[in-house]
């Protein structure tokens, strides 16, 4: 298993005032699907932050995503660790798959993979 990219997400109804903002800093908008948008560095696109009014397919918003090469093998394992999974693995319609797992200091961390 390794990882790809980690991603802040940060819960907010402002999307374009972020992008403005964090377009000061060089982050362009790589991806908006209403409900979330996230914005890369275009000299480092793994440089990633996400800002999310709610999560669309979930109960809650998670404070961070990592995208993972292999999210089956993932799953099993934190399953196994006995970790609180908050959101079960699924396949989600923006070509995801995906769950939610809290971390041991209470943190949401969306686990993710591309289809």
């Amino acid at each position: 298993m390794s990882v790809r990219r980690v991603v802040p997400n940060v819960r907010s109804e402002a999307a374009g005032e972020n992008r403005e903002f964090y377009g000061l800093l060089g982050f362009e908008e790589v991806m908006n699907h209403g409900w979330i948008m996230t914005l890369a560095s275009p000299s480092s696109p793994t440089a990633q932050i996400s800002f999310m009014a709610d999560d669309k397919t979930a109960p809650v918003t998670p404070d961070m995503s990592v995208e993972v090469d292999d999210v089956d093998a993932v799953y099993a394992a934190v399953r196994k660790s006995g970790a609180e999974i908050i959101h079960p693995l699924q396949d989600e319609e923006w070509g995801v798959r995906r769950f939610f797992v809290r971390d041991p200091n209470g943190r949401v961390v969306n686990v993710l993979g591309h289809r």
